[in-house]
């Protein structure tokens, strides 16, 4: 056989086994799917709200039915992607009463994603492509968290696709950064009128104990982030709307940690170790006289202390 003939038929059935050895629907074939809309690049599902919660199999209609979706976070406006690639059709009315968000798309095999307006009802569309944009939820649904509903045609749980594929953090130095511009060192509140700082310290006239570390911090201070890491939030620890009630959260390097009292310069996406994370709040216009400080707080409540000193002269 000629050597151009045999590399053909190399090719050939390199390709047949190729296609035969990968027989997972589009939508399996990466794995995981791509963002979905901007702003949210975790895929984040909506917790509860007054209209319910997004996850899969929440309960609906005042205990009759289950959700057959999950809810992708997604605010009004935003733009939205193609999680992954397929052939276009719709539109899907979910509602079928022709409110302000009672529009969606197809991609086969095989989802629909609802709440949204797409560029187009038809034709091919690749993984990560715009695929069109967020509705005004809001104006149907007041103070709902605005979200995507995403739903399987077959109506089984999408919920582990929904993770993209994100490369891993760079390795680097597990010693936390400073937290605080004007405070190398991550120097730990002291005690003052309003009680003290360290973890652990006493709360609510002897009920409770601190579940955080109080980091210095002058109001107005600019803040880092103390390693690499995803943001999510807004936090709020008072839930009263004060002056000092927001925070974020940081999760990545093996560490999950809320900074509160602070204003993130966002709340989503990725952000690198030392990076500017935001800014100090007035804490003195809530608590006149306190050592203004952020308040950290590891996600399973145990002591950060030991990171925070690993930061000294960092």
């Amino acid at each position: 056989m000629p050597a151009l003939s045999l590399v053909a038929l190399v090719s050939l059935v390199s390709t047949v086994f190729a296609k035969q050895l990968d027989t997972r629907p589009p939508q399996q074939q990466h794995g995981h799917w791509a963002q979905i809309c901007s702003g949210n690049p975790i895929n984040k599902i909506r917790g509860c709200d007054r209209y319910g919660c997004g996850h899969f199999g929440a309960d609906r209609h005042s205990g009759k039915g289950k959700h057959a979706g999950v809810d992708v976070i997604c605010a009004d406006g935003a733009t939205v992607y193609a999680p992954f690639s397929g052939q276009l059709s719709g539109p899907i009315r979910f509602f079928h009463n022709g409110n302000a968000i009672d529009d969606g798309v197809q991609i086969s095999y095989c989802v629909k994603l609802v709440c949204i307006h797409p560029i187009r009802y038809h034709g091919q569309i690749r993984r990560g492509q715009q695929l069109g944009r967020m509705l005004p939820m809001q104006k149907v649904f007041p103070g709902i968290i605005s979200h995507i509903h995403v739903e399987n045609c077959d109506h089984s749980d999408p919920t582990h696709l929904l993770t993209p594929d994100v490369p891993p953090f760079p390795q680097e130095d597990r010693r936390w950064a400073t937290v605080c511009s004007g405070n190398p060192t991550n120097e730990i509140r002291g005690c003052d009128q309003y009680g003290c700082g360290y973890y652990g310290a006493p709360r609510r006239n002897g009920k409770g104990k601190h579940t955080g570390v109080d980091v210095i911090c002058a109001d107005g201070a600019t803040v880092y982030a103390p390693f690499s890491g995803e943001l999510s939030g807004p936090i709020k620890f008072f839930h009263n709307g004060n002056a000092i009630d927001d925070g974020v959260q940081i999760r990545g390097a093996g560490f999950c940690v809320k900074l509160l009292c602070i204003h993130p310069i966002r709340y989503n996406g990725r952000i690198s170790k030392g990076q500017i994370l935001g800014k100090m709040l007035p804490m003195q216009r809530v608590f006149p006289g306190i050592t203004s400080h952020i308040h950290i707080e590891n996600c399973d409540r145990s002591d950060p202390t030991s990171n925070l000193e690993r930061g000294k002269g960092q």
